[in-house]
């Protein structure tokens, strides 16, 4: 069996205000608690980080599946949104992400039907979402269209 470690490291100054730094390979940046949680909103929060984690391996995902089909996918973008609740403790309620998916003008309509399954399977068979499910809703709105 293949297994992948991947490493973070983290440090902390000050109380629930304060401010905290994160370092791996490929990510450097500040943290704290968000404006909207009365914080400072310093940098990032773990808020972002958990979007940013969901909507990328999603992304990531759909961009391989409509890849190994052959369809020529001209842009990818999306917008994800992520709800907490504040009624009874913090909680992460739902995700949910709205891919813009272009897609090349020699398409058929086989293959544009093709997508839209893939927009929903994406998000089944990412591993962030896979993590997630059960515990946080998710969900897909997504958008496609052919280029002229």
């Amino acid at each position: 069996m293949t297994r992948h470690t991947f490493h973070l490291q983290a440090e902390w100054t000050g109380g629930r205000n304060g401010k905290g730094r994160i370092s791996a390979e490929n990510l450097q940046t500040q943290v704290s608690v968000p404006r909207e949680m009365d914080g400072p909103g310093v940098g990032t929060n773990p808020d972002e980080m958990l979007i940013g984690a969901a909507a990328t391996c999603y992304m990531i995902t759909l961009a391989a599946m409509i890849e190994r089909r052959n369809i020529p996918l001209m842009d990818l973008k999306v917008d994800s949104e992520g709800v907490v609740s504040v009624e009874k403790g913090l909680k992460f309620e739902s995700i949910t992400h709205r891919p813009k998916v272009v897609l090349g003008s020699e398409v058929t309509e086989k293959q544009v039907e093709q997508v839209k399954r893939d927009t929903e399977l994406a998000e089944q068979t990412c591993m962030i979402s896979n993590a997630l499910r059960g515990n946080v809703q998710l969900g897909v709105e997504a958008t496609i269209t052919i280029a002229e």
